[in-house]
């Protein structure tokens, strides 16, 4: 019975390991393509430690408690001529212009960099850059990390947030040699995608996950040969939603498994957020053009 047994685990260990060419999301992807597989809210931020714990009211200056002060009317020294007796301040304490400013948002270890990035980049709001954290940092920083899918969306700048703002602010659209018609260009090194129609952007840099080691999507310039709302991978049992494929059984696709998890990767797609995948969908058609250069880091 023990025989059977081991002969059993390797049986199935060997069929694991073997598949045909094509590629997919990691294998935590939900073969009903509904997103089952993706990951723990805040656990890829929670790695390098920008999703510990936060207090909700937690002040980014000093953390003790403000001293209570009683509040005396004043007495005039000759109330001869006593008119509205004055009123008591709110005793609330006004934040120092030598400290950081009060605010809800707990304040990130890359708080200025983040600032920098995401003013450059524009669209999410009114930030300063000062490298102190303020109501209206915090809601910029949050909007950017919603609209990208970082976890937690908490308005704090950490690992995470630093390194897509830092991919999107320094991706250069003109590498991508676009022509005419519509292109989907992809900086492989900064794992970036944006679409190009007659020479000008029509879609900003995003952010995309493609091949990880192994499994390295080649740089090239193709064309979309196949599309399908819902393309079913053979040899990884996966959907692949928004399917447009441009080379052999490599192709754009909703991604099911948390895009940011770096640790992981396709084996040679092009994965996106729901939200991006869509807009490529609605963009492209057999026979766009497809222009990839660089090389994903560790590939």
């Amino acid at each position: 019975m023990q025989v059977r047994y081991r002969a059993r685990v390797v049986a199935l260990a060997m069929v694991t390991l073997v598949g045909a060419g094509g590629c997919a999301p990691d294998r935590q992807a939900d073969p009903g393509g509904v997103g089952a597989g993706i990951a723990p809210v805040g656990s890829a931020e929670q790695v390098t430690g920008a999703g510990a714990a936060t207090l909700p009211d937690r002040l980014t200056g000093s953390t003790s408690k403000p001293r209570s002060r009683k509040l005396q009317p004043k007495v005039a020294a000759e109330p001869t001529r006593t008119t509205k007796a004055p009123k008591p301040s709110s005793g609330r304490r006004q934040p120092s212009p030598t400290k950081a400013n009060l605010t809800r948002c707990e304040q990130g270890e890359h708080q200025r960099e983040v600032e920098t990035y995401l003013a450059r980049l524009g669209g999410f709001g009114t930030l300063t850059v000062d490298g102190r954290q303020t109501d209206a940092d915090c809601a910029a920083i949050k909007k950017f990390q919603q609209r990208y899918d970082i976890r937690p969306a908490e308005g704090r700048a950490g690992p995470t947030t630093l390194d897509v703002a830092k991919r999107l602010a320094t991706t250069d659209v003109k590498r991508c040699s676009a022509g005419s018609g519509t292109t989907f260009c992809v900086d492989l090194t900064r794992q970036t995608t944006w679409v190009m129609r007659d020479g000008k952007v029509v879609a900003k840099p995003t952010v995309t996950r493609t091949g990880m080691a192994g499994y390295a999507t080649p740089a090239g310039t193709y064309k979309v040969n196949l599309r399908n709302l819902k393309e079913w991978s053979n040899p990884y049992e996966v959907w692949l939603p928004y399917w447009q494929r441009f080379n052999g059984g490599i192709g754009f696709h909703e991604t099911t498994t948390y895009l940011h998890n770096a640790a992981i990767g396709s084996h040679g797609c092009v994965n996106l957020l729901h939200a991006d995948a869509v807009r490529w969908w609605e963009l492209g058609k057999v026979g766009s053009r497809v222009v990839l250069v660089g090389r994903r880091p560790g590939t």
